[in-house]
């Protein structure tokens, strides 16, 4: 553990620093999931992932549930529309203990959170709110001319500043080839092997839909374990109006009763009304 000072001029506990992941690139491959309430957050410390990354209103709990985890903060692309809106969102979110902020918006974004020697998270490959530039969501790098184009957006992504990427849905030979050439801590959601980074979200992680994206594999089936809850749910109030209808509840063990003496003296009172 590392000790830090945070953004909330508070020492703190740390896995990974901003260095110390840089200088992991290459060298050790780490692990990633969301977290956006503090029992994700504490299911993934106790898992032993690496780095957790979650809205960034949810810091505060978040650091709840994993107090010494790596965080990234992610700022959503439609919620802060103008500079000054993200700014002050990711100022808000370090000072509620995120380690770094992660934001889907173009290079001048990223610089001026860089500016701040905020620890930026950028996204490149398949961007899903801008799928319709893509002509829908498909992987991207299917020809050498795109995976040159995106080769550029990683260029220009460390000249902004950005100090790490989520590398999504790109064609595991390219997300290979540029994870060597980029400095870039790439982290790669369903772009295969080839990135420092391996990253799925907690709910396709442990199953919580009927079915996993192309790109994600489901390790657990808490979906199947939510339906039978419904099920037990309807199954338990079912039984419970049947009962009560019937005079099978409540029973003498769930109804309080008077002693003798005091129903009596109760009694003799109600009399005298």
């Amino acid at each position: 553990m590392k000790r830090i000072y945070d953004w909330d001029a508070k020492f703190q506990h740390r896995n990974y620093t901003a260095a110390d992941l840089l200088a992991c690139k290459g060298k050790t491959i780490l692990t990633q999931t969301t977290a956006n309430s503090s029992e994700e957050a504490a299911a993934a410390r106790d898992a032993g992932l690496d780095l957790i990354m979650g809205n960034a209103i949810n810091t505060a709990a978040v650091r709840q549930g994993a107090p010494d985890m790596f965080f990234t903060a992610a700022i959503p692309l439609p919620d802060y529309p103008t500079e000054t809106d993200v700014l002050k969102a990711a100022f808000a979110a370090m000072k509620d203990g995120a380690d770094s902020v992660y934001t889907a918006r173009g290079p001048h974004i990223v610089e001026i959170l860089a500016k701040e020697e905020i620890p930026v998270m950028c996204h490149l490959g398949l961007v899903p709110r801008r799928s319709t530039w893509n002509g829908g969501l498909r992987a991207i790098g299917r020809d050498a001319d795109e995976a040159m184009t995106l080769l550029q957006k990683f260029r220009d992504m460390e000249n902004a500043g950005a100090f790490s990427v989520e590398a999504e849905v790109i064609m595991a030979e390219v997300m290979t080839e540029i994870s060597k050439r980029t400095s870039l801590l790439t982290s790669s959601l369903g772009s295969g092997s080839g990135g420092d980074i391996i990253y799925l979200f907690q709910n396709d992680i442990c199953g919580e839909q009927p079915e996993s994206p192309r790109h994600a594999q489901a390790f657990g089936n808490i979906y199947a374990l939510q339906e039978e809850i419904k099920k037990e749910r309807r199954r338990a109030l079912k039984a419970f109006h049947d009962a009560a209808k019937s005079g099978a509840f409540p029973t003498a063990k769930t109804t309080p009763h008077m002693q003798a003496e005091a129903h009596e003296a109760f009694l003799e009172r109600l009399a005298k009304l």
